[in-house]
């Protein structure tokens, strides 16, 4: 999917860009695979505010992913490849063989017409969903299970994908895009082939209307802000107080270890995305 710049006709379409949409081939979603979504503004159930900057923003309506891939043995038809407002991939709306519709990542090289099946006996082609077991060693992988039957929780945005590079007992390891070397276990799921709509990081926003469009708001600095309400905030002109910069909670922002030491799921990390 290719870059369109806009002409320059005012200073916030200047510096703008978009996508051109080349690849999707419909604009209407599926109804039947449409929730409502409710603005929550960033807060939780109990109110208080845990994200920051969010509100307003067009509407949208939530698309329905099927990361479980769970209907095994089962060809399906590539009917359409849509824009999802929710997630900078875009998704494939697939009519299997008994009639069912679900919703799948769309990898690249994804097309119309194309048949995707999901199970042990698929073949390792891109769209396919196997367990770990099943894929050959070397082969790009995307939507990867954590858990079996859990559905897919890693390499699931725009041009992500992981390599499986060896297996091992009963895991496989697999090699992040962040450089981390993990263990999956071989009766997880992933989907052959790298996320598409590689070309969602290069295009340019250009305006903060177009920001408050996606439901974010403007962000204020922490120096620009009074003592009670951050721990930057106050002093005699431009000063962040002689600290590291830090969050409003007074988490450190820039170098802070964010993960627990002692979690459990330690063990699987072969190697830490932090060590070079």
């Amino acid at each position: 999917m290719a870059i369109k710049i806009y002409k320059p006709t005012s200073a916030g379409r200047r510096a703008g860009s978009a996508l051109d949409f080349s690849e999707i081939t419909s604009n209407k979603p599926e109804k039947s695979l449409l929730e409502p979504m409710r603005k929550k503004g960033g807060r939780n159930n109990h109110g208080h505010q845990t994200v920051r900057h969010r509100g307003g923003g067009n509407r949208r309506s939530y698309r329905v992913i099927d990361f479980k891939r769970n209907k095994d043995g089962v060809p399906g038809k590539v009917v359409s490849i849509e824009y999802d407002p929710n997630r900078s991939a875009n998704i494939a709306l697939v009519v299997y063989a008994d009639g069912d519709k679900r919703y799948i990542l769309a990898p690249l090289d994804l097309a119309v017409g194309q048949t995707v099946m999901s199970g042990p006996g698929a073949e390792p082609t891109t769209g396919n969903c196997l367990p770990l077991g099943s894929i050959p060693v070397g082969l790009t992988i995307h939507a990867i299970e954590l858990r079996e039957g859990r559905g897919a929780q890693m390499c699931r945005s725009a041009g992500n994908a992981a390599q499986l590079t060896a297996r091992d007992g009963e895991y496989a390891a697999v090699l992040l895009s962040s450089g981390e070397l993990r263990q999956v276990h071989l009766r997880c799921r992933a989907t052959i082939g790298r996320v598409g709509n590689l070309d969602f990081q290069n295009f340019s926003i250009g305006k903060a209307g177009r920001k408050r469009h996606m439901g974010w708001r403007p962000t204020v600095r922490g120096t620009a802000m009074n003592p009670v309400d951050h721990p930057h905030g106050g002093g005699e002109g431009r000063t962040k107080g002689g600290r590291h910069p830090c969050s409003p909670s007074a988490v450190p922002s820039k170098g802070g270890r964010t993960r627990k030491k002692n979690h459990p799921t330690n063990r699987f990390i072969l190697r830490s995305r932090h060590k070079k």
